[in-house]
C-alpha cells in the first residue's frame, strides 16, 4: 500500500501548475502529461550505495544513464485484468500434455529432463494496442524485478487519488519466495549450502547491482549466497561445489539456456544428477522461452485439441499475436508482405538478431535461413511523449508471474526497433493504473473534488490500495 500525506500532495501539486489534461485517459496522459514520477539520480545513487556497501569494484556509469526513466505508463485497470487473465490462460496451455509434447520435440534433449519444479519466474511482456494487450514474448529469466521494485518504492505522483501502483506488493519477498520454492521442490532446502547466483562474468553484466539485491535479500533471510560465473564451479563428489562450498540452489541468470558452453558441464552434469536445484532451468526454457511454442498459443485448433476451454481459447487467440514458422515454404511469401511482420530467432533472447521485416536487407534475410526463425505479426508498441517538443518514446510492458500469477508488473520506454537502455528518457517505467472511473473520462476538476473528500475522511492521509 502506499501512503501519501496531505503535505505531500499540496507540493506535487503546486509543482504541476496547470492541469496537464481536461479528460483523464491512459492516451491523454502519456500525450500531456510530464509530472515526475521518479527521480532517476536518487535511484541510482541508492543502487550505487548498494554497489559500495557490497565492496562492487564498479558502480553504475554512463552506461547506465538510461537505465530508469523519469515517467510512470498508466494502464487502465481492466487491461490489467487482461493481462493477468492471459498470464492464466497460458499457464494453463503450457500444463496440457500436448502443449508439452509438441513444445519438447522440437527442443534441446536436456528438456526432457523433469527437476520437479515450475521454473521459476517468467516475465510476459506485452504491447498495448488499441484493441488491447497484445503478447509479444515469454523469457524465463526476466531481468529487472528488483530494480523495478526500488523505482516503486521511490515514485512520486501527481494527483495521486488517479494512479495506483499496478501489482507492486512487495516485490523483492515475492521473487526470494519463488525461489526458495523452486528449491524446495527440486529436493528440498539445506541449510547449510550455498546459494549461488549464476552468470558468465557477473561485474561485467549489466544488471550486476540486481544480483546484488538478490544476494542481500537472500542474506536476510538467512541464506548464505555468492555470485558467481559457471566457470567457478566444479561437480565432484556427486556435489556442485564452488571452492569447497556446496551449492544446494542456482539462481540461474544464463543464456546458455540448454547448458551446452564448456564453462557450464559442472553445472549440467550436477542438475541432471539432481545435485542442485537450478532455477530457471532448461526444461522451463523449452516450454515458455522457445518462439516456436507462440505459434501453438495462438492456435485455436491446437488450443482446442490440447482440450483448453473455450473462453480461454478466446482469450489466447486475441491475445497471441499470429505466429509461423519460417520454412522453405513460406519464405518467398514473407520476404514479400515482410512489412507486416516481425522476426525473431527461436532461442533468441534480448532482442538478438530480431528484425522488423520492414527494415531487412536481402542480405540479412540470406543469413537468416541457416537459423530457425519465427515471424510473428507485426504489433506497434503504444508510446509514451515525455516532453511537449520530445518525440514520443515506445512502451514495452513485463508482467513478471510464477505459476500463473503476475506479481508485479514493469514497463521499458525506447527508441528503435526494440527495447534497450540508451534512450534518453527511456529505461524502466513504474506502471500505474487507472481505476474504472478515470478511465471513462472524468476531468481534474471532479477529480480534485474527490480527492478533498478522499483527504478528509482519511484524516490528512491518502491511502492507495
Amino acid at each position: 500500500m502506499t501512503v501519501v500525506t496531505q503535505p505531500v500532495i499540496r507540493r506535487v501539486l503546486e509543482g504541476c501548475g496547470a492541469p496537464c489534461v481536461e479528460t483523464v485517459t491512459a492516451e491523454a496522459l502519456h500525450r500531456d502529461c510530464f509530472c515526475v514520477a521518479v527521480d532517476p539520480d536518487a535511484v541510482r545513487e541508492q543502487v550505487n550505495g548498494l554497489l559500495a556497501s557490497e565492496g562492487a569494484p564498479s558502480r553504475l556509469t554512463d552506461a547506465h544513464a538510461h537505465l530508469f526513466a523519469a515517467l510512470p505508463i498508466f494502464v487502465p485497470e481492466h487491461t490489467v485484468r487482461q493481462m493477468e487473465s492471459a498470464v492464466q490462460a497460458l499457464s494453463a496451455a503450457v500444463a496440457t500434455p500436448a502443449f508439452v509434447d509438441a513444445a519438447l520435440a522440437w527442443a534441446p534433449v536436456i528438456a526432457r529432463h523433469e527437476p520437479g519444479s515450475p521454473g521459476g519466474l517468467l516475465g510476459f511482456d506485452f504491447h498495448l494496442g488499441p484493441t488491447g494487450p497484445r503478447l509479444i514474448e515469454i523469457n524465463t529469466n526476466p531481468g529487472g524485478l528488483l530494480l523495478n521494485a526500488l523505482l516503486a518504492k521511490a515514485q512520486r505522483l501527481c494527483l495521486p487519488s488517479l494512479s495506483t501502483p499496478a501489482a507492486s506488493g512487495e516485490a523483492e519477498q515475492a521473487a526470494i519466495d519463488v525461489l526458495l520454492d523452486e528449491w524446495q521442490a527440486q529436493g528440498g532446502r539445506a541449510d547449510d549450502s550455498l546459494v549461488a547466483i549464476l552468470d558468465h562474468a557477473p561485474e561485467q553484466q549489466y544488471l550486476y547491482a540486481e544480483f546484488l539485491l538478490f544476494k542481500r535479500a537472500l542474506e536476510a533471510r538467512g541464506y548464505r549466497t555468492a555470485i558467481c560465473d559457471p566457470g567457478d564451479l566444479r561437480f565432484v563428489d556427486g556435489a556442485l561445489r564452488l571452492g569447497e562450498e556446496r551449492i544446494g540452489c542456482v539462481y540461474n541468470r544464463l543464456t546458455d539456456f540448454a547448458l551446452t558452453a564448456p564453462t557450464s558441464q559442472a553445472l549440467r552434469l550436477a542438475y541432471l544428477a539432481g545435485a542442485v536445484a537450478l532455477s530457471p532451468h532448461p526444461r522451463a526454457h523449452a516450454l515458455w522461452a522457445d518462439k516456436r511454442n507462440l505459434t501453438l498459443l495462438g492456435d485455436r485448433s491446437f488450443l482446442a485439441k490440447a482440450g483448453l476451454s473455450p473462453d480461454r481459447q478466446t482469450l489466447l487467440t486475441e491475445i497471441v499475436p499470429r505466429t509461423v514458422l519460417v520454412s522453405a515454404d513460406n519464405r518467398e511469401q514473407l520476404w514479400a508482405t515482410r512489412r507486416e511482420w516481425f522476426f525473431k530467432p527461436a532461442a533468441g533472447f534480448g532482442s538478438r538478431a530480431s528484425y522488423r521485416g520492414d527494415k531487412l536487407t536481402h542480405k540479412t534475410w540470406a543469413q537468416m535461413a541457416d537459423q530457425d526463425y519465427v515471424a510473428q505479426a507485426l504489433i506497434p508498441p503504444s508510446v509514451r511523449h515525455t516532453g511537449p517538443e520530445s518525440p514520443p518514446l515506445k512502451v514495452d510492458l513485463r508482467g513478471y508471474a510464477y505459476q500463473g500469477q503476475v506479481i508485479f508488473f514493469a514497463a521499458r520506454l525506447y527508441h528503435g526497433q526494440t527495447t534497450n537502455f540508451r534512450t534518453p528518457g527511456g529505461g524502466f517505467a513504474p506502471v500505474l493504473t487507472l481505476a474504472p472511473g478515470i478511465q471513462r473520462g472524468e476531468t481534474q476538476e471532479s477529480t480534485g473534488r474527490a480527492d478533498a473528500r478522499r483527504l478528509r475522511q482519511t484524516d490528512g492521509r491518502d491511502r492507495l490500495p
